[in-house]
């Protein structure tokens, strides 16, 4: 490393009042604790993401498990699907690829799936571990959990139950042997009890991926942190598909041009509380 940017990076140390990194130009980049240029040439991007979001350099093991996450869980190039769907959308009235990106990306932050669950899954879990480890009764922990919430995030998908996500990514984690958490193992008793009590709620991908996650120390934010951008793959082919056809041939009818004929607009007035 030059002189000059050691000297660059010691100023950084004393006077910068942040430690998440800094450009230095014509000089450095400091990322974190470590130099961009030369701490990085043998890591990869999924490296470099999750050092940036947690501090700490991944194990190999750890960065190909997200990659997988990435690239099974979440890119499905197919723009039947919501967030997709937005991106297609863009692609036939030619807006712009960020824009498409940038906007797929937002809705992917849903209520009931997407973004916003992870967080609430994985903090779910990690509560649910640790109770059941200070002597809680798993049932009882999920039956009031339900009953608060009416539901339990991470459990349940809509249009079918089945997820065909899991295996693919149970096989990953078990070749890379990072399927023997607790948090991992929690999901599948979980499951037995809905199915004791006839909860039609099978375990989906999200909470096998704050499992693994958990297992493996990350908070529910880092998490969410984590898989921010995974939707990415399965939205830009969704993009270019309508991009590269006639426009605005992708969902051609506006609202105006159905002819609805059932029942009119219903307000509710004067409900009393």
């Amino acid at each position: 490393m030059m002189e000059s940017t050691r000297n660059s990076l010691a100023y950084f140390d004393n006077h910068w009042p942040t430690n998440k990194g800094a450009w230095f130009p014509g000089e450095a980049v400091r990322y974190r604790e470590m130099s961009l240029f030369d701490d990085f040439r043998d890591k990869s991007w999924m490296d470099l993401l999750i050092y940036g979001i947690r501090g700490t350099m991944p194990q190999p093991e750890v960065s190909r498990l997200m990659e997988q996450i990435w690239i099974i869980c979440t890119s499905y190039p197919d723009p039947r699907l919501w967030n997709n769907r937005v991106a297609a959308l863009a692609g036939t009235t030619r807006s712009t690829g960020a824009l498409a990106l940038g906007v797929a990306t937002a809705v992917s932050e849903a209520s009931i799936y997407g973004r916003r669950p992870d967080i609430i899954g994985c903090e779910f879990l990690i509560s649910t571990c640790d109770q059941v480890a200070a002597g809680g009764e798993l049932d009882v922990i999920v039956m009031e959990y339900l009953k608060k919430h009416r539901s339990i995030p991470g459990f349940g998908r809509p249009i079918i139950s089945r997820d065909e996500r899991i295996e693919p990514l149970l096989a990953v984690a078990r070749e890379l042997e990072l399927d023997r958490g607790d948090h991992l193992a929690l999901v599948k008793r979980i499951e037995d009890v809905l199915d004791r009590k006839r909860m039609r709620m099978k375990a989906n991908i999200s909470s096998y991926c704050a499992a693994l996650l958990a297992d493996l120390g990350f908070s529910p934010r880092e998490f969410y942190n984590t898989v921010l951008l995974s939707f990415t793959g399965g939205i830009m082919p969704c993009y270019l598909d309508a991009v590269e056809k006639p426009e605005g041939v992708f969902f051609p009818l506006s609202c105006s041009k159905i002819q609805y004929q059932g029942a009119g607009i219903r307000r509710l007035e004067n409900v009393k509380k």
